[in-house]
């Protein structure tokens, strides 16, 4: 193909995974081409959290303040209503971090800030509208991807190259693609479906930033359970529902959902107004999935694309970080060095499969243990379940959660250092 290219890393997936190695690798010396499908960063089920872990690996590139000087709100608790009393569920004033607190932005303006300080490494360039659509592979290992291009609006798209197709090879492909990864089953590798009882239903409404409430937080009901997150002039809200139930709820009409929205969270009723289409509402269908192996000679898996995770939580981006910090630490000097093996690549699954699972397990058993019967009842129990009523009376135990939810299993530090090409 014409326009063929040849790189020493190739990373399939423009998300927090995958701008963030693109970014470490650029900074440590390698050459390296990222591929965003999208011809821009503006996806609605984008989330919304960068929580301290992430923030301390900002501070370790020295990208922190000016991160922060984006517009943003901090999180030091997390608080729900259930069932009309406020819980306080997790305190991270107290977490060994350089900001000792969650950070509420959208993702688009994350990806914006961490794709503008990657471009102005040398080696570093991110494709706008091209999709990784299969891997190329020659005597048993894969040596690049093929790639679709669309129309972008990037200056790093070249205009010829919309509607065009090219292969880019590479001595590494990194599959960042998240859990609808083309790479993974091009290459031929397995994903184990762990199952997940609840889906997503995801959507906005109006917020009136000068009289309307400001905090973040999730509520609680019979039957129910709703998220909703400040984005200044509107809420983004997330509703959750059984599985493959949605269906169901489309059939009793969109009024009857305004009512259940309503129940939940009164303080939205003038704004559920707004909802006056199915259309306003996107299914996001939650999936909880993990490779036995993560890798092949020639290509890696990272993020969602090897653990697909829960929302519960919200730590799928930041776990996401992680992984592609802890592959620049152990990748990078072989990738520029030219001495990459296939061991290398079993170093990165093995540093960062034992955190993936044990944080699976946990969002699997809050799905079966406190979801589930949530969104099975009809009447609200007599007294709060007992975990949730230790974390008031004891609110030392407030960090656990903290710890799990802010920092993850296992937290990653940039241990990489920058070299100029």
């Amino acid at each position: 193909m014409a326009n063929d290219l040849r790189t020493e890393c190739c990373i399939a997936g423009g998300g927090p995974a995958g701008l963030m190695l693109g970014y470490l690798l650029a900074r440590a010396g390698v050459e390296v081409v990222v591929l965003e499908k999208h011809a821009d960063f503006l996806r609605d089920f984008r989330g919304d959290t960068i929580h301290p872990s992430t923030l301390a690996v900002l501070d370790d590139l020295g990208l922190l303040d000016a991160f922060l000087a984006l517009p943003h709100q901090e999180v030091r608790e997390l608080t729900a209503d259930v069932y009309g009393q406020s819980v306080t569920i997790a305190d991270f004033t107290h977490l060994p971090a350089p900001r000792p607190f969650m950070v509420l932005i959208p993702q688009w303006d994350f990806l914006d800030f961490i794709a503008g300080e990657a471009r102005k490494l040398p080696n570093f360039s991110l494709r706008m509208g091209a999709k990784a659509t299969g891997v190329v592979e020659e005597g048993g290992a894969v040596v690049g991807v093929t790639v679709q291009h669309i129309a972008a609006r990037d200056a790093d798209a070249e205009p010829q190259d919309a509607g065009g197709a090219c292969e880019i090879r590479a001595d590494l492909t990194f599959a960042a693609d998240g859990r609808h990864t083309t790479l993974r089953e091009s290459a031929g590798l397995a994903s184990d479906d762990l199952g997940a009882p609840i889906d997503v239903l995801w959507f906005r409404l109006p917020r009136d930033p000068a009289h309307d409430r400001s905090q973040t937080g999730g509520y609680i009901r019979p039957g129910a359970m709703l998220v909703t997150l400040n984005r200044d002039d509107y809420w983004q809200c997330a509703y959750v529902i059984p599985k493959g139930t949605l269906p169901a709820l489309q059939a009793l009409g969109i009024p009857a959902f305004r009512e259940r929205v309503c129940t939940v969270a009164p303080f939205l009723a003038a704004a559920t107004s707004t909802l006056d289409d199915w259309d306003h509402i996107k299914l996001l269908e939650v999936q909880i999935s993990r490779m036995p192996r993560w890798y092949r000679d020639g290509l890696l898996c990272i993020g969602d694309a090897a653990h697909a995770m829960s929302p519960v939580g919200g730590v799928g981006i930041n776990l996401a970080i992680q992984d592609a910090v802890a592959a620049s630490n152990l990748l990078a000097d072989a990738l520029r060095e030219k001495r990459l093996c296939l061991g290398d690549l079993a170093d990165v699954q093995h540093r960062r499969e034992w955190p993936a699972r044990v944080t699976q397990q946990a969002q699997i058993a809050i799905q079966n243990e406190l979801l589930g019967p949530v969104l099975a009842g009809t009447t609200a129990p007599a007294d709060l379940p007992l975990p949730l009523k230790l974390l008031q009376r004891l609110p030392l135990l407030r960090r656990l959660p903290a710890r799990l939810v802010g920092m993850g299993v296992r937290p990653e530090r940039v241990r990489t250092v920058p070299r100029a090409r």
